[in-house]
């Protein structure tokens, strides 16, 4: 299973370990987003940076979308369409991390309908933190 990850807030006034932690995780700018595998490592992160981002459980349709629509080769060319399939069936397994030919973060747009607030939690009726299936909704109003 493989979680998305989408950075929702900046980080202005905030500490050198969030700043890092973020910067592991290839999200430089909100509205960023990248896939990455439900290990240990990922959920310590994950729960350090609960206060910028949101993530939830990615559906393979939703990776394929992203893939189509915004993924990126290392050189920053759109990726093939013979080369989707496959790189869809790995990011969808392993992470978008753990697939070299693909660029690590996908640039999306603002949410369609815009963000709910950005200072409280999913569960409270806010935006950040975990959600998630209803991530597969926020990739398609982002794309």
């Amino acid at each position: 299973m493989t979680w998305m990850v989408v950075r929702v807030r900046g980080t202005v006034h905030s500490g050198a370990e969030i700043v890092e932690t973020l910067r592991h995780l290839h999200l430089t700018r909100a509205n960023h987003a990248t896939i990455v595998p439900d290990v240990p490592s990922f959920v310590g992160m994950l729960h350090r940076v609960q206060g910028y981002v949101t993530w939830g459980e990615v559906d393979p349709e939703t990776v394929g979308l992203l893939l189509r629509e915004r993924g990126r080769t290392v050189a920053g060319t759109p990726l093939a369409e013979e080369a989707l399939g496959e790189a869809s069936r790995k990011v969808a397994e392993r992470g978008l991390l753990e697939v070299p030919e693909v660029r690590p973060l996908f640039r999306l747009k603002a949410p369609k309908g815009g963000w709910r607030s950005t200072k409280r939690a999913f569960s409270l009726g806010g935006a950040l933190g975990y959600r998630g299936r209803a991530i597969n909704d926020l990739a398609r109003r982002m794309i």
